[in-house]
């Protein structure tokens, strides 16, 4: 079973954030800037793991190791942001992922990469 002690504690680092606004804080600065500045930072943040993947795959050593697993944790902190500011709870996320674990021989047949549809 997942635990996801660490993201209900990240949460609620960043709903104290959210809701004290202590200036020269980096989440405050988000939930200031409002949704479109959480939504480009959370794409730059995907982009830059998808990134961190390829070199991985092509340099497997202790830095490619380390900036993968530090873009994994600036995306889940920005994910995580994310939810505060759409009031979505770490728990209402574990209730989706434990009635998904639940679910096996689901996957959907490949889409035609060329149809535009």
């Amino acid at each position: 079973m997942a635990d996801i002690d660490i993201i209900k504690e990240l949460y609620e680092i960043v709903e104290r954030r959210r809701a004290e606004r202590e200036e020269g804080s980096y989440t405050a600065y988000l939930f200031d800037q409002g949704l479109d500045k959480i939504l480009k930072k959370l794409g730059e943040e995907c982009s830059e793991t998808i990134i961190a993947a390829k070199n991985l795959e092509n340099t497997r050593c202790a830095d490619t190791e380390a900036a993968l697993l530090g873009e994994m944790g600036d995306l889940i902190y920005h994910l995580t942001v994310l939810m505060a500011l759409s009031d979505i709870r770490p728990e209402a996320l574990e209730a989706l992922l434990r009635e998904r674990m639940a679910h096996t021989g689901n996957l959907k047949p490949p889409r035609d990469a060329n149809r535009n549809t």
